[in-house]
């Protein structure tokens, strides 16, 4: 696999999961990738190794993406470490869920930095940087089309939102040859949500396929995205799920 060879990658919330999963796989198609962490850093340290053991360049950042500074200098030290900036993947999410009549206000604010600012802040600072034949691919989740279960409003609104941000970066990047696209995973088997967890059975009986699915699974449909066969998608919502939408 070699479809991204001299091209470079921030992959933010990097370190685990579904995250590590789109780094390893863009470095096995040949890109040198950056990824953020927000604190633990021996498990960002391993997917460098895992990357440099591919024979890619590999940075480990710590930012915080509620954090709109640091997610502008996670950018900027990717662009200065990797020399250049062709595929931002905002892949970086929090999620609280809960009554909303439960929901502190501070849980609002940070899931919505996190989820939403972060990613437009991302894209933000790369316009400068990305040149055609660049991509922007951000992470949502399969709540952001169907909320199973009560306690998600907080999480589905966020990651709803980036549908509308997803289009627009579509129409605004889109006469430079850059695209932007958007990934709904499923359930996911993950440190976060593993498919043995206590609401697993009842999360795969929501999908069509009646299992979890794995974090490679989103990465190869994201480095299909980053590769020259997905330049003609754009402003796409590709659902990752299983049939959760179905």
């Amino acid at each position: 696999m070699s479809s991204l060879v001299g091209k470079t990658a921030l992959v933010t919330g990097g370190s685990r999961g579904i995250g590590a999963a789109i780094a390893v796989r863009l470095a096995e198609e040949g890109a040198d990738v950056a990824l953020t962490y927000q604190s633990n850093k021996t498990a960002a340290a391993e997917v460098v190794e895992r990357i440099e053991a591919l024979g890619r360049k590999a940075l480990a950042i710590p930012a915080d993406s509620a954090d709109s500074v640091a997610v502008r200098a996670a950018v900027d030290s990717a662009v200065t470490e990797l020399g250049r900036l062709d595929i931002l993947v905002n892949n970086a999410g929090t999620g609280v869920l809960g009554p909303i009549g439960d929901l502190a206000e501070a849980d609002v604010d940070r899931v919505l930095a996190v989820n939403i600012r972060a990613p437009f802040i991302a894209a933000q600072a790369a316009s400068a940087h990305l040149t055609e034949g660049s991509t922007i691919i951000t992470i949502g989740s399969c709540m952001a089309e169907r909320v199973v279960f009560p306690g998600g409003t907080l999480y589905s609104m966020s990651k709803s939102a980036l549908t509308g941000l997803t289009k627009a970066l579509a129409r605004e990047f889109g006469p430079r040859g850059i695209t932007a696209n958007l990934v709904h995973p499923g359930p996911i088997d993950t440190e976060m949500n593993p498919a043995d967890g206590e609401s697993a059975a009842a999360q795969s009986g929501f999908t069509a396929l009646g299992r979890y699915g794995q974090p490679a699974e989103i990465a190869a449909t994201v480095a299909h995205l980053a590769g020259p066969e997905g330049r003609y998608i754009t402003g796409a919502s590709i659902a990752v799920d299983g049939g959760f939408g179905a």
